[in-house]
C-alpha cells in the first residue's frame, strides 16, 4: 500500500480515537494533508475541499483544522505575513523546525533546547512544548 494510504489511515484512526465520526468529508480532509508536504492555510484547505463539496462552509473547515491541531493530527504555525497555516504532524519522533518565512521550506531540527535543563519558577511542570526557528533560507536570500 502507498505511503499516502498510511498517512490518511493514521489521521483517520486519530479522529476515531477522539470520538469523531469518520465521514467522507473528513477522509477528503485527511487525504489533502497526506498529499501535501507543505503548509496550508485554512483558505487553501477550504478551496481544495470546495471542489468536491461546494456547500462546505469555511467555518466548518476552520473548526475541523483547529480540533485536528488540538488532538495532535495537525501542527499549526503562525507565519508573519501568511498567518495561520497547518501541516500534517510529524509523529515519528520528537523534533523542532527551522522554517523559511519566504518559501516555507522546513527543515527538522533534531536538537531540543529543553534537553539543556530548564529551571522553572514556582514549581511549574512542563506538559509540552514547541520550538520553531523562523529564518530566510539560502535560496531566498539571493
Amino acid at each position: 500500500m502507498s505511503e499516502t494510504y498510511y498517512k490518511v489511515n493514521d489521521m483517520l484512526k486519530a479522529m476515531s480515537r477522539n470520538g469523531w465520526r469518520v465521514t467522507e468529508q473528513r477522509k477528503t480532509l485527511a487525504k489533502i494533508f497526506a498529499d501535501h508536504d507543505g503548509y496550508l492555510s485554512p483558505k487553501d484547505v477550504y478551496d481544495l475541499m470546495a471542489v468536491t463539496y461546494p456547500s462546505v462552509s469555511f467555518h466548518t473547515i476552520y473548526n475541523n483544522l483547529r480540533m485536528l491541531s488540538e488532538m495532535g493530527v495537525l501542527e499549526d504555525f503562525y507565519f508573519m505575513e501568511g498567518g495561520l497555516k497547518f501541516r500534517r504532524s510529524c509523529t515519528s519522533h520528537h523534533h523542532h523546525h527551522l522554517i523559511c518565512v519566504n518559501c516555507e521550506k522546513t527543515i527538522p531540527l533534531e536538537f531540543c533546547p529543553m534537553d539543556q535543563g530548564l529551571e522553572l519558577p514556582d514549581n511549574y511542570k512542563i506538559l509540552s512544548h514547541r520550538f520553531e526557528v523562523y529564518a530566510i533560507c539560502d535560496a531566498c536570500q539571493t
